[in-house]
């Protein structure tokens, strides 16, 4: 099969190192298909755990307290994860969030929010990770995510930046400096039409695109994501999943799996990024049909063809039949 062969071309092809910078935490999460209390969660856990199907190398930065088991981080080693990164403080809990969705699973209240070890997060890089070409800046405090890039002694090939509408409410100028230095935005709809302060989101890219970012990835839940770079767009659709238990982490096993395929391939042409969403989506698809890391910890790389191909199959067409083809 044609498309087999490129899967397995894809995954021969060079690895890169990736830096990622994010929460590794616990959750209480509530569905309209159950609940779970103090479950695996964090950002830098999603985004770990969907980059490691496509890159080995992955450099994890992040804070915990003596709470958190020991057994989640030798599973992210055996997936070629360095925890060099990592801080452990004795005496002090985890960063710890709790929150309930509706019907409508892009609705969400947060019930609680304790920071715990994460109001003392100040990283140090690891002298092994400051060459690292991928930068993976998960949903922080800005002036967290400038003081890693500050730390970088040479620019890195890429530098993806995930971030909210808490830190445009409450730490706009320090997200400006950040803006500044990255390439690749991650943001919702909601959150793309606040930043720049326009509804079209044709008109939000462009005017975020002169805060410094030179790619603008809009995501929009179950409905896809689209690209913005240089005034070229792309669509890449949302697949229909039979039952979403969780959307939690969707958003950074997306972005796990976007990087991690940037990484896999060292190519962040627009072409190249294109397919990268679909392979964010992919991971993402996985991440919300079972609680926490449930799902994305059990995957083989035959389930993950398979999805490929169906996101192939959701967005082709025969171009004869719109009266186009010479």
């Amino acid at each position: 099969m044609r498309g087999f062969f490129i899967f397995t071309l894809i995954i021969e092809l060079n690895d890169m190192s990736i830096l990622t910078v994010g929460t590794m935490a616990f959750d209480s999460i509530e569905t309209p298909y159950g609940s779970v209390n103090k479950v695996i969660g964090g950002a830098c856990t999603y985004i770990s755990w969907a980059a490691s199907y496509w890159c080995s190398e992955i450099n994890l930065v992040s804070i915990i307290g003596d709470d958190f088991p020991e057994d989640e981080i030798r599973s992210l080693q055996q997936r070629g994860v360095s925890t060099d990164g990592l801080v452990r403080m004795k005496g002090k809990k985890s960063f710890y969030w709790s929150g309930k969705y509706h019907n409508d699973m892009n609705m969400r209240d947060t019930l609680v929010t304790d920071l715990n070890v994460l109001a003392d997060f100040n990283p140090v890089l690891p002298k092994s990770y400051l060459h690292s070409k991928y930068i993976m800046l998960g949903n922080l405090t800005p002036s967290i995510q400038l003081s890693v890039l500050n730390q970088l002694p040479i620019k890195p090939k890429l530098v993806v930046l995930d971030t909210m509408n808490y830190w445009m409410d409450t730490a706009l100028d320090e997200l400006y400096l950040v803006l500044r230095k990255v390439d690749v935005l991650t943001i919702n709809d909601e959150e793309a039409r606040q930043l720049s302060g326009e509804r079209s989101l044709l008109k939000a890219a462009q005017k975020i695109h002169s805060f410094g970012p030179r790619y603008l990835i809009i995501k929009k839940g179950e409905h896809g994501a689209l690209l913005f770079h240089n005034g070229l767009m792309f669509f890449a659709p949302g697949l229909p999943i039979a039952e979403v238990i969780d959307p939690t982490g969707a958003g950074d096993s997306f972005a796990g799996g976007l990087i991690g395929y940037l990484a896999r391939t060292d190519d962040i042409s627009f072409n190249n990024m294109k397919t990268a969403l679909i392979y964010g989506s992919t991971m993402a698809s996985f991440c919300v049909e079972n609680f926490s890391l449930n799902k994305l910890k059990n995957l083989s790389q035959e389930e993950i063809y398979i999805r490929l191909e169906q996101f192939k199959d959701l967005s082709s067409f025969d171009e004869n039949q719109l009266g186009l083809a010479n």
